[in-house]
């Protein structure tokens, strides 16, 4: 019978609507097998993404070995989110992605037998390119870089051999800033012997030559922002426990020490003076003279020299010689760039309102005790130094209330749309129309159905209820103007027999009809499906 009644409503449908319905089944179930395709495969997430070409093709012949099913979309590499974390840790052991350039492991495959000092400076410097690369590419925001070190043949007889150096980066979006220059020259020049920062050059693939000025008034001027910056934030947060968040402005101007200063100072203290070491020297001399008087026959050697008197003398002498150690006192002190030479403070602070005895608030400055209280605490927070020419100014004044420009935001009925998956759009705009479908298709015609079964006319045309003085007339789905319900008995189904037909159920009675009136139905039902346009 069921099967009887679809060919009935087949054979009355127009080419047009047997091609519409034929084409909306066909929808409905190319949309439930591909909701059953995506329910039942594998989630695909991001495994590498930025890699090169030389790398990109080594993941993924490792992942063809695997035999792992994956998804290139661009330069990214997509694995089932349930191998995503076993995959990584895997190919990191056998290296991979690898980063495009070797380090020390250069070292190893060098033997000593055949291998020359110029091929091991060669490799050596090759594997340091490699490893300052490596260290590079650590950096989330750059997808590729080289190191290119320039350094000379070693010459016993040149002195002044100052090496080069130039990085080549390439950026995951955007471009190098000049912070993350001046870090990368630091960086390689730290990690070669003789290199200094200004030596080395960072080009960018996007933004070409970065010129990160590494001159000392460029690195004091950074360091005098901070440290104004760190002053700043540490008032305001002061201010703010009293005031109130908002309420306090400051500004902080620092001028900081630019110049290197070298002093060497030697003192010498005469009193101060130490023993080292003593030597003593004596000497003694003893002498025999001739006594009377001298003549020439006491000279002959036959002569007639009578016997004298002889003197004797004898002298002695002693020296002494001490050296001392003067205490002397010997200090160099070296001055850096970086220190505080002044210091101005300027703090602006808002009013308060204050409540008169009327209960009218009006707004007022700050008095003199409080603003000595807070000029105290400020002075302490900042260091000041009078003596050093440092300057505090702290006022009271009411701040200018801005003008609110534009109208006020009010919440929306529907709220706005944050970062949407797209296949889970997919995903909900397929659900969607398999229900539309399934609505215009399945839903309404099995409720028109019924509602035009309910509509069919008595056998008799007029179909009489029980206790019914009179039938109604026929219903034929339509509103007439002035249509009123009869007043109709109320029914006892457990008063009437079990074999009379007025113990019928009322739905075994409308499939009795039903039955019994099949043109009718037929054609009822067609009324419902074709527009009002075409009944007209």
């Amino acid at each position: 019978m069921m099967l009887q009644n679809v060919t009935s409503v087949w054979t009355g449908l127009s080419p047009r609507r047997r091609l519409v319905v034929a084409g909306a089944t066909l929808a409905m179930f190319l949309a439930v097998l591909a909701l059953a395709r995506m329910a039942g495969g594998p989630q695909m997430v991001l495994l590498y993404a930025g890699l090169d070409g030389r790398a990109a093709g080594e993941v993924i012949a490792a992942l063809d070995q695997r035999a792992v099913a994956y998804e290139v979309r661009g330069d990214s590499i997509l694995v089932d989110i349930n191998a995503r974390d076993a995959l990584r840790m895997s190919l990191a052991g056998e290296g991979l992605p690898s980063a495009g350039s070797q380090g020390y492991e250069l070292l190893d495959q060098l033997t000593g037998f055949g291998t020359t000092s110029q091929m091991f400076d060669a490799a050596y410097w090759r594997a340091k390119e490699g490893e300052l690369a490596r260290t590079i590419l650590a950096v989330p925001e750059i997808r590729a870089a080289r190191v290119h070190i320039s350094q000379g043949p070693s010459d016993t007889f040149r002195r002044d051999q100052t090496p080069t150096a130039s990085v080549t980066v390439t950026t995951a979006s955007g471009n190098l800033s000049e912070s993350q220059a001046r870090a990368l020259k630091h960086l390689v020049a730290s990690a070669v012997a003789g290199l200094r920062p200004e030596d080395v050059q960072v080009i960018d693939t996007v933004g070409g030559l970065i010129a990160a000025n590494d001159a000392p008034d460029a690195a004091t001027g950074t360091a005098a922002s901070g440290r104004a910056a760190e002053i700043r934030h540490n008032v305001e947060r002061l201010l703010e426990a009293r005031v109130g968040p908002g309420k306090a402005v400051v500004e902080v101007a620092v001028d900081l020490v630019t110049e290197r200063e070298t002093l060497t100072e030697r003192k010498i203290d005469p009193q101060g003076r130490v023993a080292i070491s003593s030597e003593t020297e004596e000497h003694s001399q003893q002498a025999t003279e001739p006594g009377g008087a001298v003549t020439v026959a006491s000279n002959l050697p036959e002569g007639d020299a009578g016997p004298g008197a002889n003197g004797k003398s004898s002298t002695s002498e002693t020296r002494e010689r001490v050296n001392y150690e003067v205490s002397e006192t010997q200090r160099e002190l070296t001055r850096g760039p970086g220190g505080i030479r002044r210091l101005t403070v300027a703090v602006l602070v808002d009013g308060q309102m204050v409540t008169a005895a009327d209960g009218t608030q009006s707004r007022q400055p700050r008095s003199d005790e409080e603003l000595a209280a807070l000029r105290e605490l400020v002075a302490s927070a900042v260091g000041l130094d009078e003596t050093r020419g440092d300057v505090l100014t702290l006022k009271s004044l009411d701040f200018t209330q801005p003008t609110v420009q534009g109208t006020e935001a009010t919440t929306r009925l529907i709220p706005p749309l944050g970062p949407i998956d797209v296949m889970a759009a997919i995903q909900i705009a397929a659900l969607a129309l398999v229900a539309l479908i399934l609505g215009l298709f399945v839903l309404r015609p099995l409720l028109a159905s019924g509602r035009a079964a309910a509509q069919l006319p008595a056998p008799e045309g007029r179909l009489a209820l029980p206790g019914a003085a009179t039938a109604p007339e026929a219903l034929t789905g339509e509103i007439q103007d002035g249509f009123s319900l009869p007043d109709l008995p109320m029914v006892d189904f457990a008063a009437n027999a079990p074999g009379d037909e007025a113990a019928e159920d009322p739905a075994t009675r409308l499939r009795r009809l039903i039955a019994e009136r099949q043109t009718e139905t037929i054609e009822i039902l067609r009324g419902w499906l074709e527009p009002e346009e075409e009944r007209a």
